[in-house]
Order: C-alpha cells, then structure tokens, then sequence
C-alpha cells in the first residue's frame, strides 16, 4: 500500500462530530495519518496523485476500540461453559492458568484473539492478562493498536511472585515501549476481591504520577458486593473512592450493580465503564444501567470480556446487545441509540485509554484506523440510516477493510498478514493440552 492513498465511500461516519453522516466523501491518508476529510470530487482534485480505494456501498468508520479483553484467553473458548462466575473460575479457569500460562501461552492466544478482532474491524484493544510483554509482541506482529494491562494481584504466578513484583515488572515494560505509537498501557489491578488496600494506594500514586488509566474489575456481581461489605465494610466502590483512585483515569470494567448514588460518583469523577453486555448475560451477571449512567455524564466504552466468557470477539455483537438491553433496563426505545453505540465502540474506548487524540474518530491528524462495512445484500436492504444497519444489522461478517495507522490489514475480507500463518497449529496443540481442564 502506497503512504498515499485516498478511501471513498458512500457513507463516511466520522464520529465527530456527534451524529454526522456524510454522503459520497473521502479520506486522504498520508504516512498513516488522516490527511483530510472531504467530499469526494474535492478529494479528487485535491489529490489527484494518490491511489484511490472505491468503497460504493460501504459505510467507512473508525475502527473500533475493544475496552476490555483477555486476549490469550482465546484459548479458553467454550471451555467449561454455562456456570457461574466463581465456580468457573475457581475450578476451571485459574487451575488451568496456573498449569498452562506462559509467555507462549499468551503469545499465541493473543495472536489468535488479533486475528479474529481484525476480521471484525477491531483496531485497537485494551488487555489485561499475565506476561503482557508477550501480549505486546503479538499484537505488534498482527499490527494492531494495544493498550497492556500492568496486572496487579496480591498472590504468586507463573509471571510474578507478589505486587512488587508484578508492578516492577509492568514499569519496566512501560519503560521500555511508552514510545511506541501503537502502544499504550494501563495500570491493572485486577479486582476488589484480589487487591489489597496497600496495593491499590500504591496503584493509585503510580497513576497520579504517570497520568495512565486504572483499568479494573468493579462491581460485576453482587457476591462481590456482598464480599467487600463482609471485609471492608463498605461496597467496593466507595472502598476505591477512600483509596483515591475515583477519577478521570478509571475504567470501571462491568459496574453491573450499581445504586444511583455509585452512579453520580462515577459521574461525578468523570470515570469511565467499559461495559461488557454479552459477557454480563452469559454469566448471569445482570444488567448494568446505561442509560443511567449516560445521564450521569460517565463516558461509556464497550468491550468483549475474553473469548472463554462470551464466547465471541466481536464488538458489532456488543453494540447491538449495548444498545437493546439498554432500552429494556431503562423501557426506554431512546435509550443508548445507534449513534452513541456507534460512538462508546470508538471514541469512547479512545477516551477511556487516554488515547482519543489518535484514534476513535476520522479527523485530520488522526492515526488511520479505518474499517470499511459493506452494506450490500437482501439482509441490508433498503438502507435509510447506515449508522441504524451498522448497529442493529450489520456484523463482522460485513467488514471488508481494516487500516491501522494507514496500513492495509485486511482486504475484501481477508487478513494480509503473513504473522498469522501457522496459527492452526498452534491453536490444536493448546487445545489438547487444556482439555482436561474443559473435562473436569
């Protein structure tokens, strides 16, 4: 692909700003930034030299942005399905973690979930899982946009052996790629249940100090709820609020069962929740009030959950469950509708990473990351509303481009990296290895 190149679409939704659709525009990309936005004959004067990619019945969006994830978790699909969270943890998942995770482990598991994310137009990701420097490799060799998780649990692990450890080891890691541009990262304690107060104050002066995002389980379920009380005394929530880490910096991962004084605290502090709808209903974590918390002025962003608790990588599936079951929570048909799906897909996932001056929206300066939906076909057709047939119509199978920072990922539907070659073989020989683990 040329450093050059100009995208035409019949529908450009550029997500800035809020509820624009333009008709027959362009996007000039230069050296993988956005050049320009403008209408199609401009373009083509404008710019005369550069290739041009027709794009007559698509709609060209952001690439969108998956909150919250375990990437190498894609190893785990439809391992031990159909139980409750703790039992399913308990039992299956963190034995099989303890055995089995390892940088290898995580490479390709993250290699695997990049795969399947690119094909569903998902540019960038924000991961937490053990060893994130292997999860960094994997996505740079697919070419995507990440941002890694500095995990954080108080017990020992194949990658570290306390919070010390385990916070040295991400710092270093920082250190070293906080360059990058397709790198970002996160401080990652993992949940209230895992954490230590000690833990999260030392969590909470690192983030201060390095103006980097807190990223954490926060009230997914109510025997979480119930345990903090137990323990602590209060609810989760306000145990974080006295910690100090309520602020700009959260993502508040899940925040399913919340009261309205919880939901103007995050309002409040200007928090974001990276809701995870399908992973919420396959747990039988409940329903997390959106539209309430859109009310309250908290930045909403979407994500997966890791492919062994929903079981699908595939942020077009959560924009359409986000937004239905938000107007049942609320019996509400206005609420959370297709523009605001649309834009906690993108933009608010950017700007709950610290990351919406690059990406999230098609605006010059911007990194180009583009993905490209054909709306063609009996399934959508008529199209009076490309934004109302990307949300509750389309889906991954529709994607047919995908730039990041201007480069050619995929391609009429098919991924152009030759860094995924070999994956099936990887993926069958991590299967027998944690077959017992799905037995048991």
């Amino acid at each position: 692909m040329a450093d050059a190149f100009l995208v035409r679409a019949k529908w450009v939704v550029p997500v800035e700003p809020a509820g624009a659709v333009l008709d027959d525009h362009a996007v000039a990309v230069r050296e993988g930034r956005i050049e320009a936005l403008l209408p199609a004959g401009e373009a083509a004067a404008r710019f005369a030299g550069y290739q041009t990619i027709e794009l007559s019945e698509h709609a060209l969006i952001p690439g969108l942005v998956n909150a919250h994830t375990h990437a190498a978790m894609s190893l785990m699909r439809g391992m031990s399905d159909d139980l409750p969270l703790m039992r399913w943890l308990e039992d299956h998942i963190w034995p099989a973690e303890m055995k089995h995770v390892s940088p290898e482990f995580v490479h390709d598991g993250t290699l695997l979930a990049c795969a399947e994310m690119l094909h569903g137009g998902v540019t960038c990701f924000n991961d937490m899982y053990f060893f994130p420097e292997a999860a960094l490799q994997a996505a740079l060799e697919a070419g995507m946009r990440a941002a890694l998780g500095m995990i954080v649990v108080e017990f020992p692990t194949a990658y570290a052996s306390d919070p010390a450890d385990y916070l040295r080891k991400g710092l270093e890691l920082r250190d070293r790629y906080r360059d990058h541009p397709l790198v970002s990262f996160c401080f990652a304690p993992h949940a209230p249940y895992t954490v230590s107060d000690a833990t999260f104050r030392q969590v909470a002066t690192l983030a201060a100090e390095l103006d980097a995002p807190v990223h954490l389980h926060v009230h997914e379920t109510a025997d979480e709820i119930e345990r903090s009380i137990a323990e602590h005394g209060v609810r989760p929530l306000e145990r974080l609020r006295r910690l100090g880490l309520l602020g700009p910096n959260l993502i508040s991962v899940h925040s399913v069962h919340l009261d309205e004084a919880e939901i103007a605290l995050l309002g409040r502090h200007g928090c974001s929740v990276a809701h995870c709808p399908s992973s919420n209903l396959k747990l039988a974590s409940g329903f997390a009030p959106v539209a309430a918390l859109a009310r309250a002025g908290v930045n909403l962003a979407l994500g997966t959950d890791g492919a062994a608790s929903n079981n699908r990588l595939d942020m077009f599936q959560e924009m359409r469950t986000a937004a239905l079951l938000a107007k049942a929570v609320a019996r509400d048909p206005a609420a959370l509708p297709a523009h605001d799906a649309l834009r906690a897909a993108t933009l608010g996932g950017a700007r709950a990473l610290g990351i919406e001056a690059v990406a999230g929206s098609i605006r010059a300066g911007k990194s180009a990351d583009l993905v490209a939906v054909s709306l063609r076909g009996p399934e959508l057709v008529p199209c009076y509303d490309p934004v109302s047939h990307l949300v509750y119509a389309a889906g991954r199978e529709n994607v047919t481009h995908v730039w990041v920072a201007g480069r050619m990922l995929v391609r009429e539907g098919k991924l152009q990296n030759p860094s995924f070659s070999g994956l099936d073989t990887r993926w069958q020989m991590w299967q027998n290895a944690l077959r017992p683990h799905a037995d048991s």
